[in-house]
């Protein structure tokens, strides 16, 4: 049976795996009906399980191999957040199974476009699709040429509903596009749903979708390729649009493996993979509390550790929090009042779990910085004294939370308070007494009641490593 790759949309993007709520059990009985369902079509479930107990543990497995695609927490059961992602929009494709091997048998390719979208002008469209077809030959030795008429090998079209390929469309948002692979007869084709808006913006909404963006991953099926587990990779299943230029070097070192590199490369740079959180000289951006978790940045991802959890979790911003830029230089929480404070540059924006503070975002001096301060370099709350340090470069401040000024006699500097932490302080957070202050790849821990070094490690000792 041929695969049909089809482009996941990330709805209400958050990825955090809570245990259920009492007031939950009925819903995960509820549940479990469909839960069987969507096993059975995307995570190869085996029909024809007879009795309650085989199909269960059926389902908790293939329940396990989701939550692992997704970087939830492994439990096998139907948590709230698993609940939450099998109830978002995804791919028809099914994601667990080896990489696709399938590949065409030339390196120059045809393409034909069959009908357009009216939410275009046609030349915006044609534009988008060569973009497209670009990105990938600008790193594999493949030619795209198109054709005006008559057969080629990728058949691009727009269609709603039942479209005649056993594979139909779902109506506005969740399933945007599908491709099959190279081969014959619909070998390599590519069906846009005709019902969402496409729109050639640079911008992520919630109701059009960046046409060029869907393009580039649903030609990547067609030319082979499955879907990746990178969560920064323009082959992982959820559409999340970015700018500048979309494969990082995990689609990147697939998509050679199967034609190889362009001999004549024009000059791109692949996004970065994702951090390697074992790279003993791993840096981070900002480190903060969520609600007992800790959140770690780096670039434009992060990673999440759960005090039960053994592995921490690993995903892009984006997918998280649409609105935060797509790097952060400082974090903290003020948990008295459940937000948690993000830092870029010049200014600060407001969270309250996964949702943005309707005040926010403001300029970093109304906190009482001088606007001779341009950048938080990292940032900690203390709950026992309510005070929060920002530190800038050479110097920290102290924010009083409770009166909402800055306390006198600062700045002061980290060199005199802190002396053992070697260099400008990357990222700090405050834990059972004790400040951890991040520079560079190592960390440092000081009594806060003493202020007194206590020991240092290095910095990815915080990821388990």
């Amino acid at each position: 049976m041929e695969t049909l790759g089809l482009l996941l949309l990330l709805a209400a993007a958050h990825a955090f795996a809570l245990p259920l709520p009492a007031g939950d059990t009925q819903r995960e009985t509820d549940s479990r009906p469909l839960a069987e369902k969507y096993s059975r079509r995307f995570y190869n479930l085996p029909p024809g399980l007879h009795g309650a107990q085989g199909t269960m543990d059926g389902m908790k497995q293939r329940i396990r191999e989701m939550q692992a695609v997704y970087g939830l927490e492994v439990t096998g059961n139907l948590d709230t957040n698993t609940l939450d992602e099998k109830n978002k929009a995804r791919c028809a494709d099914p994601s667990m199974g080896p990489d696709n091997t399938l590949k065409w048998k030339t390196t120059n390719l045809t393409f034909r476009i069959e009908n357009y979208t009216p939410d275009l002008p046609q030349s915006e469209v044609d534009r988008a699709i060569s973009s497209a077809f670009a990105v990938w030959s600008d790193v594999t030795p493949l030619v795209f040429s198109r054709v005006e008429e008559g057969p080629a090998d990728i058949l691009i079209s727009f269609s709603r509903r039942d479209h005649g390929d056993g594979s139909e469309f779902d109506g506005p948002g969740n399933l945007l596009a599908h491709a099959f692979p190279p081969g014959k007869n619909m070998g390599g084709d590519v069906h846009f749903d005709e019902d969402e808006t496409w729109s050639t913006d640079t911008t992520a909404s919630s109701v059009e979708y960046n046409l060029f963006w869907v393009a580039c991953h649903e030609f990547g099926h067609a030319l082979g390729l499955s879907h990746s587990k990178d969560p920064g990779a323009l082959m992982f299943a959820m559409y999340v649009y970015s700018e500048g230029f979309p494969l990082n070097e995990d689609d990147v070192q697939k998509i050679q493996a199967l034609y190889g590199p362009n001999p004549n490369p024009p000059t791109v740079k692949p996004k970065p993979e994702a951090p390697g959180q074992c790279d003993p000289k791993l840096t981070f951006d900002a480190i903060t509390v969520l609600r007992g978790d800790k959140i770690i940045f780096k670039d434009r991802y992060y990673w999440r550790l759960h005090p039960q959890s053994v592995e921490p979790e690993h995903h892009l911003i984006r997918h998280t929090w649409s609105f935060l830029p797509q790097k952060v230089d400082a974090a903290y929480e003020y948990c008295d009042a459940d937000r948690v404070i993000i830092f870029r540059g010049i200014r600060m924006w407001a969270l309250n779990g996964y949702t943005l503070d309707e005040d926010y975002p403001k300029y970093i001096h109304k906190l009482g910085l001088p606007k001779s301060v341009r950048k938080v370099d990292a940032a900690v709350y203390i709950p026992s004294s309510g005070k929060t340090l920002l530190f800038t470069k050479k110097t920290y401040w102290s924010y009083d939370e409770r009166r909402g000024k800055m306390d006198a006699g600062y700045p002061r500097s980290i060199e005199d308070d802190f002396p053992d932490v070697r260099g400008r302080v990357d990222a700090a957070y405050y834990e059972h007494g004790f400040l951890y202050f991040f520079a560079k790849d190592m960390q440092f821990a000081y009594s806060y009641n003493t202020m007194r070094f206590m020991h240092m490690d290095r910095a990815n000792a915080l990821l388990k490593c």
